[in-house]
């Protein structure tokens, strides 16, 4: 007995072509939600601290508030495909 996704020789079908472009369409979904803000911010923080010549301090800030709104972003996309 065959499965139904499988062709009439038994070989499995290949996914078809919506399936590969959503599942493309959530990664970058995924990269843009936590690169840009932890990239932006560390920037935005490196800028800070040559300017007012403060060390590190404005890059770590930038830094870590930057990954917890990128990990706030993530969450907030599982939830809607949870949700879906």
């Amino acid at each position: 007995m065959r499965a139904p996704d499988d062709t009439p020789s038994g070989t499995p079908r290949p996914p078809e072509r919506t399936t590969v472009v959503l599942l493309l369409a959530t990664m970058l979904d995924t990269t843009w939600r936590m690169f840009v803000p932890t990239l932006g911010l560390t920037a935005l923080g490196l800028w800070a601290d040559t300017s007012w010549g403060t060390g590190p301090l404005w890059s770590l800030v930038g830094v870590t508030i930057g990954i917890v709104i990128a990990a706030l972003l993530i969450r907030q996309q599982f939830r809607n495909v949870k949700n879906s």
